[in-house]
């Protein structure tokens, strides 16, 4: 059944039943004019959109997992500012001979990303285009504490990140390379994961702000591109060590097969979502103690340092300027030696 068959109204009551969920905090959901909702304690909000053939394309991701990862993009945005997730509104451009399957399987994905992080979907927009499928979502949580932001780096702060790193622009580059074949099943399942089903990382945010966390950013355009943002922010100047940041043994194997360094990936590639930040050094050891026993990965990779705001990359003990490059929505981006973003 194609979209124009049901038409707008008929979309809405289907995706209604999807995401409907029990949620007090919920004095008015889909169906009027706009949601009404309360809180009680301070409000972030974050907004993030995904363009199909320009983040997303069916080579790579189902509609489900796509409707997932958008939620996913969006709630990392959250938990970088030290928030839980609570709402979401859901905008979508659609051609009117789109699959109503579809976008029924992408508001499922979106649905089970908030079942697991205790949100709810309570309105939106969809409209006609015709051009891609665009799938836009605004996302509110509220603070545990103060905010976390990319300014508070200081000197003598350890720089840390979560999770491994690359992982996901590594598929790309495998699939649309057509290398993924030379990669064990298992390795190529790793690398599909990681670029497919991100995760918000909800737990370290919670441990971060609550042992004071001096500054934090989500890892969605790349490590470098991130870490200057925390520099500028702060105007501090950063140093990571390239031999600590922690790099999937999936992505390691593939770039020894290509001939490829697996730094850039980690450095360049984006759509990790995992956090990168500063802890005040004294604070290092307990959040590590905490991670660990969260399960959450937590590796020291650099050090804040004086000097001019700016980022540093410590490689065989040879300091090196790193630059500012990471995805750019307005810079050509090639993967695989095909443009997909």
């Amino acid at each position: 059944m194609r979209l124009h068959e049901i038409g707008e109204f008929g979309l809405i009551a289907r995706l209604k039943e999807i995401v409907w969920r029990a949620d007090p905090r919920v004095m008015v959901g889909i169906g009027d004019d706009a949601a009404v909702v309360t809180y009680e304690r301070p409000v972030v909000m974050t907004t993030d959109a995904l363009v199909q053939g320009v983040h997303f394309t069916s080579e790579t991701m189902t509609p489900k997992l796509t409707g997932a990862k958008a939620a996913v993009a969006t709630l990392s945005d959250l938990a970088a500012m030290g928030a839980v997730a609570r709402h979401l509104l859901v905008t979508l451009a659609l051609p009117p001979d789109t699959d109503v399957e579809e976008i029924l399987a992408v508001y499922r994905g979106m649905a089970d990303v908030c079942n697991m992080y205790d949100a709810t979907l309570v309105g939106g927009d969809v409209v006609s285009t015709g051009g891609p499928l665009v799938i836009s979502v605004t996302a509110t949580g509220e603070l545990l504490d103060k905010p976390l932001l990319r300014s508070g780096a200081k000197p003598g702060d350890i720089l840390f990140v979560t999770g491994d790193l690359g992982g996901s622009a590594g598929f790309l580059h495998a699939f649309f390379a057509d290398r993924l074949a030379m990669l064990n099943p298992l390795d190529q399942s790793l690398l599909r994961e990681r670029h497919q089903r991100p995760t918000p990382q909800f737990i370290a945010a919670q441990i971060l702000v609550e042992e004071g966390c001096t500054s934090l950013n989500d890892v969605s355009d790349g490590l470098a591109s991130e870490a200057h943002e925390i520099a500028e922010a702060s105007g501090a100047r950063l140093v990571i060590e390239a031999a600590r940041v922690p790099i999937p043994p999936a992505l390691r194997a593939y770039a020894r097969l290509g001939r490829l360094d697996p730094l850039d990936f980690a450095l360049y590639g984006g759509e990790d979502y995992q956090l990168v930040g500063t802890v005040d050094v004294r604070s290092v050891g307990r959040v590590l103690a905490r991670m660990q026993a969260a399960g959450v990965r937590f590796t020291v990779i650099g050090r804040v340092t004086d000097g001019a705001p700016g980022v540093e990359l410590l490689a065989q003990g040879v300091y090196q300027t790193l630059e500012k490059r990471g995805y750019n929505h307005f810079g050509a981006a090639f993967r695989g030696g095909k443009e997909i973003r």
